[in-house]
């Protein structure tokens, strides 16, 4: 049984330091958010790949504690990047780890998918660390629903688990009617599609 010191130690923030592509960020998280103590394989693979020009306008699909869409804030600093989850513990992770990276330019909310994003909102890039489990009626709902979002010339980044590859090719190229494999590491797999 844990000791009342124990609890109160797993009750503390997570806190830990770490570079994404060269700038060097500190983020609080906590258990029962994904990855907790450190940024995953797949978003660090997801996040070097990511292409993001100064004035962008990013989406942070999925956003946890928020690394992608923070590593996109600072790269996109005339533009605003929104960070949702359905999940209100990330949703205040995220922005609280806005504040303390000092990126102004990000903010994040509460939505299941796009449903509680305003409407007129759209998006030069849309990325997201799609968990595997999300399910493939769910996963249809995102890849129509940011094809919608998205800007004429808008980019779709995905990070998904190998065992998705295929799945993300058929359905990127049916929606998008395009799709690039940027890189397959030992574990993920990173896509593009463009709304063209």
């Amino acid at each position: 049984m844990l000791t009342r010191q124990q609890l109160d130690q797993l009750r503390q923030d997570i806190v830990f330091e770490t570079l994404l592509v060269g700038r060097p960020y500190v983020f609080h998280s906590t258990w029962g958010l994904f990855s907790p103590r450190e940024i995953d394989e797949g978003t660090r693979l997801l996040v070097e790949l990511i292409e993001v020009e100064s004035a962008d306008d990013c989406l942070d699909l999925g956003c946890g504690y928020g690394p992608i869409g923070l590593a996109m804030a600072a790269r996109a600093p005339d533009g605003q990047t929104l960070m949702v989850d359905k999940d209100f513990v990330a949703v205040e992770f995220s922005n609280l780890n806005a504040r303390l990276n000092r990126l102004a330019n990000a903010s994040a909310q509460l939505s299941d998918g796009f449903r509680h994003i305003d409407p007129a909102w759209r998006f030069d890039l849309i990325a997201s660390n799609i968990p595997a489990k999300v399910g493939k009626e769910a996963l249809s709902l995102y890849l129509h629903d940011a094809r919608q979002r998205l800007k004429p010339g808008g980019r779709l980044y995905v990070v998904t688990i190998n065992g998705l590859r295929e799945f993300m090719k058929r359905n990127l190229n049916e929606v998008f009617g395009n799709y690039d494999k940027l890189k397959q590491g030992a574990h993920y797999t990173v896509a593009l599609a463009l709304k063209r």
